[in-house]
């Protein structure tokens, strides 16, 4: 449907509500209530606003909306985060029932923005690495969901379901289909061959926040589960936003391996071996980001994801030619790129 600029724009109800449960607030805290702005929003249905407060400060507002999202995972995380040792948001108030969460501000600067305009990565990636080992030395078996192969293979057949017949409009063969069913159960069997430790899921340059100390902040951990430690070495270190050489991932990722020898945590006793258990669990993860981002374009009407696709695919493309257990998916996308540049897409 057309709009036309006479038309009225909804109200936003869930802001207004924001508002009013702001308001009602301990007068202590001092907010400025009438300063409310959008800061950011994600992938979900949260979203999140700052507002300043009567010291000088400011503070996070999170609006997520039941039944689309749940805060409780959030607060518990947090928890769990926080008292590891790492940077989390600090819940000033809530209102689970109605999504409702007033926040610590972790400040403006994600690591995205700060690479972006010239930082040294170094010093923020080996305090990344560190808050990292942290979370997963803290690490307890039943205190998140598990990692489990239902969850793994639902998130690796999306990249069929929205990238390749949504976004490409490629329609796949039952055998182009049954070799990727069974890529994706190898690639299950081998996350799962890994012992669990605590996993963010989305532990990268856009969720973490440059801080002067206790660096980095860490945000967006509420889907947070038990699975292999390598998941979130391989989200740090082939973002979905940036691409580093390959020589500057296998120096992060040998301090890393040591850092998490030196912490207990469950990793490959000889390097090689962490390395081939980080690339095949990142291939697991390029494939489920490459039909997200699909997905919330093509559903939800989110079109900023797509300029990413072409890293994404870059981590793709770099495992599937280092590995002949992968030909198979080598080969369809060797197929899907003449069909992706019909599109103007590129890799």
């Amino acid at each position: 449907m057309n709009l036309h600029v006479a038309d009225a724009a909804p109200p936003d109800a869930r802001r207004q509500a924001l508002s009013d449960w702001l308001e009602s607030q301990d007068p202590g805290l001092g907010l400025r209530v009438d300063t409310l702005r959008p800061a950011s929003s994600d992938a979900s249905f949260r979203r999140y606003f700052r507002l300043d407060t009567a010291g000088g400060g400011s503070l996070i507002a999170m609006d997520a909306p039941p039944p689309m999202e749940d805060c409780r995972p959030f607060v518990n995380v947090s928890r769990l985060f926080a008292q590891a040792g790492v940077t989390t948001p600090a819940v000033v108030a809530s209102d689970l029932e109605r999504g409702l969460l007033l926040l610590d501000d972790l400040g403006h600067t994600t690591y995205l923005q700060a690479v972006q305009a010239g930082a040294d990565p170094d010093p923020l990636y080996r305090d990344a690495l560190r808050s990292l080992v942290r979370i997963q030395a803290a690490s307890r078996p039943t205190a998140l969901p598990p990692y489990d192969r239902e969850r793994l293979m639902t998130e690796m057949r999306l990249f069929p379901d929205w990238y390749v017949t949504r976004h490409l409009q490629t329609a796949l063969a039952d055998a182009e289909r049954q070799s990727l069913e069974s890529i994706f159960g190898l690639l299950a069997e081998h996350a799962l061959s890994q012992p669990a430790v605590w996993v963010h899921r989305d532990y990268h340059s856009r969720n973490l926040m440059v801080l002067p100390d206790r660096n980095p902040g860490v945000l967006d951990f509420q889907d947070a589960v038990s699975g292999p430690a390598v998941y979130d070495l391989v989200s740090l270190l082939r973002d979905a936003y940036l691409q580093w050489p390959e020589e500057r991932q296998l120096d992060w990722a040998a301090r890393y391996w040591e850092l998490a020898r030196a912490a207990a945590v469950p990793v490959a006793g000889d390097f090689g071996d962490l390395w081939r258990d980080l690339e095949w669990v990142g291939l697991q993860r390029s494939l489920k980001v490459l039909g997200i981002f699909s997905r919330l374009f093509h559903r939800d009407g989110k079109d900023r994801y797509l300029a990413d696709l072409p890293t994404v695919m870059a981590h793709t493309r770099r495992v599937v030619e280092r590995y002949r257990a992968f030909d198979p998916l080598r080969r369809l996308i060797d197929g899907l790129e003449g069909r992706a540049a019909q599109f103007g897409y590129t890799f």
